[in-house]
């Protein structure tokens, strides 16, 4: 399982993400550019010292993202409010990779067709969305557990 960043635009969200991937030994993805520098204070303040514990993996681009994917075989699963299937209800595999969108945006219609599957997570009506953090955290957490894949004590 790895979880990819299409161009975050907060650097809070993108250090806790990085920080999650790196305490569940997630591999983490940064589809650039990033609407920050990649050394913001802000950035390695939400990561801690847990960026040196983690596996990550620059792409200048969606294009070069997409190149490298596709070379892998890797299912791309976007997390998306305009997502057909509520994620607790969708049997992940070990090779996918989750993208989460930016948080001021999402992703453009084109990365959005090139999903394998679009998730959504269930919410009460009316209200947007969840943080990107959370969200990240809620899916690869069941992603984690139907495959029996947190890390061992």
């Amino acid at each position: 399982m790895q979880l990819a960043l299409y161009q975050p635009d907060i650097p809070q969200n993108a250090g806790t993400i990085l920080r999650l991937c790196a305490c569940l030994g997630v591999t983490a993805h940064l589809i650039e550019p990033a609407g920050f520098p990649i050394s913001d204070k802000n950035f390695r303040r939400a990561g801690m010292d847990y960026l040196d514990q983690i596996d990550i993996r620059r792409h200048i681009g969606w294009t070069d993202f997409e190149i490298w994917r596709k070379s892998t075989g890797a299912r791309l699963i976007l997390a998306t409010t305009r997502g057909a299937t509520p994620y607790p209800d969708f049997a992940f595999r070990p090779d996918d990779i989750l993208l989460m969108g930016r948080e001021s945006a999402g992703v453009p219609d084109d990365v959005h067709e090139s999903a394998d599957a679009r998730l959504l997570i269930p919410m009460r009506a009316g209200l947007r969305s969840i943080n990107v953090a959370v969200s990240a955290a809620m899916i690869l957490g069941e992603a984690l557990r139907q495959m029996d894949a947190f890390p061992k004590q």
